[in-house]
């Protein structure tokens, strides 16, 4: 394998694969530099029944997401991992900050063939800082996390019911997670 996972999970059957190698500690810092002047707007909910606290996030078109060589290798890497072609059918960026509030949610429906991939944009971060990205079973217990490490990617099922935790009261930096929204490609 080109890309080989540094960490391999799954809850319930559905797979969790976390990455070091996708993206340099470097390109994670120039990417977070470039997001830092970027036009996030406060309209992002993680359910209906949390639309009334919406969080920020940017969302990239189709030349931005292909200007970003991270998203073509997490794309290698799933055909790696899967056999099969996935496609991005969206890519945005969230934005979270000490005193946000962020909602447990899953990215599609349990009966999907979707998977998510997560790049944490940020030039260094410090376990104390928090922001992890917490995976639960369907007993709502949390029994994974992945430390939003610089450049780190991670690639799960989206049916795995998730939240990104904002920083701690001592981080000032943002928390930046670049998402894609994979679906298996179609022929034709």
């Amino acid at each position: 394998m080109k890309y080989q996972p540094k960490y391999e999970t799954s809850i319930e059957g559905r797979k969790i694969w976390v990455f070091d190698n996708l993206c340099s500690t470097e390109e994670s810092a120039v990417i977070a530099m470039n997001l830092e002047n970027s036009p996030f707007v406060r309209n992002e909910i993680a359910r209906p029944d949390t639309a009334a606290f919406r969080h920020f996030v940017l969302n990239l078109n189709a030349n931005q997401l292909a200007a970003l060589p991270v998203y073509h290798r997490s794309i290698e890497a799933v055909l790696e991992l899967t056999g099969q072609r996935f496609k991005a059918y969206r890519a945005y960026c969230n934005l979270a900050s000490y005193g946000d509030m962020l909602f447990t949610h899953t990215d599609c429906l349990p009966g999907s063939s979707e998977l998510t991939v997560l790049m944490y944009a940020c030039p260094q971060w410090d376990i104390e800082w928090g922001g992890e990205t917490m995976f639960y079973n369907s007993g709502d217990d949390c029994v994974y996390a992945c430390t939003p490490k610089p450049g780190r990617v991670v690639i799960f099922d989206g049916a795995i019911k998730h939240v990104g935790r904002p920083p701690n009261r001592v981080c000032y930096a943002s928390r930046f997670t670049l998402a894609f929204k994979l679906e298996l490609e179609t022929a034709g």
